[in-house]
């Protein structure tokens, strides 16, 4: 029998956190060591952030429900359910939920997200 030419992922990784944020990756590397690119569902607790970070990877963001707050490269950019987000490679970027809701998304990331090249600030 030949090799399956598709994955059904039925138990996507979930990233440990500290700070309320549910992260599922169900392509990528932590998940199917997948170095071309990654798909997570998120959601973002209300009043969560993120530090600034400097990604050596290309990040599309759909939103699904609730808002997200972007800072790229000094612009604040807000996206509601239904709307999505290109930031290239290379921008600085933030990521925040300031709102009273939950934010419920999903990102891509090409080439794969790894914490080697997110390069986060502390």
């Amino acid at each position: 029998m030949s090799e399956k030419r598709y994955f059904r992922q039925q138990n996507p990784f979930r990233v440990p956190t500290t700070d309320g944020k549910l992260i599922e990756e169900h392509i990528g590397w932590a998940s199917t060591q997948t170095d071309a690119y990654s798909v997570a569902h998120m959601v973002a607790p209300p009043h969560w952030s993120e530090p600034h970070q400097n990604p050596e990877f290309d990040e599309i963001t759909i939103v699904v429900r609730g808002r997200k707050q972007f800072e790229v490269d000094g612009d604040l950019i807000e996206l509601g359910a239904g709307e999505s987000l290109l930031i290239k490679a290379g921008a600085r970027v933030q990521y925040s939920n300031p709102f009273d809701a939950e934010c419920e998304y999903w990102s891509i990331c090409v080439p794969a997200f790894t914490m080697d090249t997110v390069n986060r600030e502390q």
